[in-house]
């Protein structure tokens, strides 16, 4: 795949973002950008089980709107090459080795889920490589609650199976009208792009990176006071996937970071609420 650029092709439209692949570290990574270059990028860390095809469309255009903005698959994941790490900090060495050798020596994350534990694990290990840092929808290692994520996982699996819908509707939002309505809506935004999509996970890859979550839940609790990037936390007052009082715990132990918890919205409140959530997020990076 070519590489070249040309001035006049400035994508703002993740849905029109070409999809490209970059070989680093043995893995051969797929990725998409767009937005405008030059700047601090900001590089998305995905979620569990997600592949490029599941960042909301309006949140990451928003925000392309202003900056470069890079998405990509971690080993294992889509159409990256190699196989799933096993833990969270093997993530975020994959991270930085795909990070770096596109040539970026500074970046602005904006991760959720699964990768606000891989953003986590690789600003206290590559410090100097992050300027801001967005965590929604995670919490710490060792964060109570965090290893009972794959029983919560394989079980709205099953419901949202059953029930012929997609799992994220369970597993994102609330079971009320509101949150009914807005699990749809997010499913239908993800399905806007048509053209080149990505290869969904295998079941191995999502059972592998359950593993490195449980690992994570399990394992000694990081010195959060160590981040002292600017600092946003995010997420839903009713996350049943990684508990809402990790977002407070995690507020609590960086110092100086912010903390949005929206009413009434799940692990994907950020997606349920992502007009206001999109504004405060492009405000943050701006700063």
């Amino acid at each position: 795949m070519s590489n070249t650029h040309h001035k006049d092709d400035l994508i703002l439209s993740y849905r029109d973002a070409p999809a490209r692949s970059f070989s680093a570290g043995g893995v051969n990574f797929a990725y998409r950008e767009l937005g405008p270059k030059g700047g601090v990028p900001v590089v998305f860390l995905v979620h569990l089980a997600a592949v490029l095809d599941n960042w909301d469309p309006r949140i990451i255009d928003a925000i392309a709107a202003h900056h470069h903005v890079i998405a990509f698959d971690n080993r294992g994941v889509g159409a990256s090459s190699g196989e799933a790490p096993l833990s969270v900090e093997e993530m975020a060495d994959d991270a930085y080795t795909f990070i770096t050798a596109l040539g970026h020596r500074k970046v602005d994350i904006f991760s959720f889920s699964l990768g606000g534990m891989v953003a986590q694990a690789l600003v206290l290990k590559h410090p100097e490589l992050v300027r801001k840092l967005i965590l929604t929808g995670t919490g710490p290692a060792g964060g109570k609650g965090i290893d009972k994520v794959a029983g919560v996982t394989y079980y709205d699996l099953v419901r949202a199976t059953l029930r012929r819908v997609d799992p994220k509707e369970f597993l994102f939002f609330n079971r009320d009208a509101t949150g009914r309505r807005a699990g749809r809506e997010f499913v239908e935004r993800l399905e806007e792009r048509t053209e080149d999509r990505d290869i969904p996970i295998k079941i191995k890859a999502l059972r592998r990176q359950l593993k490195a979550i449980k690992r994570w839940g399990r394992s000694t609790p990081a010195d959060l006071s160590r981040i002292t990037q600017p600092t946003l936390i995010a997420n839903g007052d009713h996350d049943r996937m990684v508990p809402t009082t990790l977002s407070d715990d995690m507020h609590r132990r960086i110092p100086g970071s912010q903390l949005i918890i929206y009413p009434n919205s799940g692990h994907g409140g950020i997606f349920q609420y992502h007009e206001d959530f999109s504004s405060r997020a492009v405000a943050f990076l701006a700063d």
